[in-house]
């Protein structure tokens, strides 16, 4: 999953920096970060800055002829230990699967002072293609972005925090998580951002931090209201939904009708278990802080399975009139209506 192709992006990347080097690097998957990790490492460590002029190629799909640059990867480096070649943006050929075919004999039998490096983003290609058969077989290294979904944000999050010796709130996570989310490139760059406004030393991010830093309020915001569903503060959850409203435009209501309905489908599938232990709920639910296996605790104890229930039909009917069903109320004031229903 997410953390696993980023460990396995340092470990291409760890290499590459000690001056390990495969002759051919195939890069594929819908994640472009960890793939533009890779290929700036390489540009930066393979090919010093002097031997550039002749042994460095750049080539991009949407005009590139494959028999050139075949032909530009077989030569030998000029007065260098190597060559750098790499191919960008491949997916952006017509036809580009069945045309990356015509690679594969070369991955096979890759020239031993090229490095070569095929760079194709948004998709995998597939396992059992000749071009990856050849990959494979001239011993290069394969690596596959995969996608990161909504639920493993959090822990790319912590695991990015981790790797640069920055512990980080559980708070403070939540709120990149809802606010920033994907792309990871825009993500950890907020994350850069706040280590360096933090400067030197400090060796941990809370909510001020991100308050002040990247503008999203540590007390009104999804996460905040989320926790006022879940301890049935009735005033919290007003007060939230009237700054909202303040600021239309940079808090519409659809992500946070999101969040909402996964709660209340949650609570719902949690009465319904067998064992409804705390390590089972933890389990069935992912929960990795325990300020979240808490909260969830806590709502179950207040909510009962029929309200549970009901919420979600208050939520669908939400999402209709929010849409112009038999409404013409303002989103939010359709949002302080519905938070009426689920605490009354």
């Amino acid at each position: 999953m997410a953390n696993n192709t980023a460990s396995e992006a340092r470990k291409i990347i760890s290499d590459i920096r000690k001056g390990v080097f495969s002759p051919v690097y195939l890069l594929m998957g819908p994640e472009s970060y960890y793939i533009d990790m890779i290929v700036e490492n390489i540009e930066k460590y393979a090919i010093p800055e002097e031997d550039r002029d002749f042994n460095y190629s750049v080539f991009y799909g949407n005009d590139a002829d494959i028999d050139y640059v075949v032909g530009v990867a077989q030569q030998f480096p000029v007065m260098a230990p190597r060559k750098l070649v790499v191919l960008k943006e491949a997916q952006s050929m017509v036809q580009a699967k069945v045309k990356l075919e015509r690679f594969a004999s070369y991955f096979a039998r890759p020239n031993q002072t090229t490095i070569f490096v095929l760079v194709f983003k948004g998709d995998s290609l597939n396992a059992t293609s000749k071009l990856v058969k050849g990959a494979k077989e001239g011993g290069a290294v394969i690596f596959k972005s995969e996608a990161v979904r909504e639920w493993e944000v959090a822990a790319c999050i912590r695991d990015y925090c981790q790797q640069h010796k920055m512990g980080i709130d559980d708070k403070a996570v939540a709120l990149l998580a809802d606010y920033i989310g994907l792309p990871l490139s825009k993500l950890f760059g907020e994350l850069n951002k706040l280590m360096s406004v933090k400067g030197p030393g400090s060796t941990r991010i809370d909510c001020d931090d991100i308050e002040r830093n990247i503008g999203i309020s540590k007390d009104f915001n999804n996460f905040e209201f989320l926790d006022a569903l879940r301890n049935k503060d009735y005033p919290k959850a007003v007060r939230i939904i009237k700054y909202f409203a303040s600021n239309k435009s940079k808090n519409p209501t659809a992500p946070l009708i999101g969040l909402m309905f996964g709660f209340y489908s949650n609570l719902v599938i949690a009465y319904y278990m067998p064992d409804k232990s705390e390590a089972a709920i933890r389990q069935q639910f992912g929960f990795k802080a325990p300020a979240q296996l808490r909260g969830f605790m806590t709502a179950m104890r207040l909510y009962n399975p029929r309200q549970a229930v009901n919420a979600i039909h208050y939520l669908r009917d939400f999402d209709l009139r929010s849409k112009g069903r038999d409404s013409y109320f303002d989103e939010h004031d359709l949002l302080a209506e519905l938070v009426f229903k689920l605490f009354t």
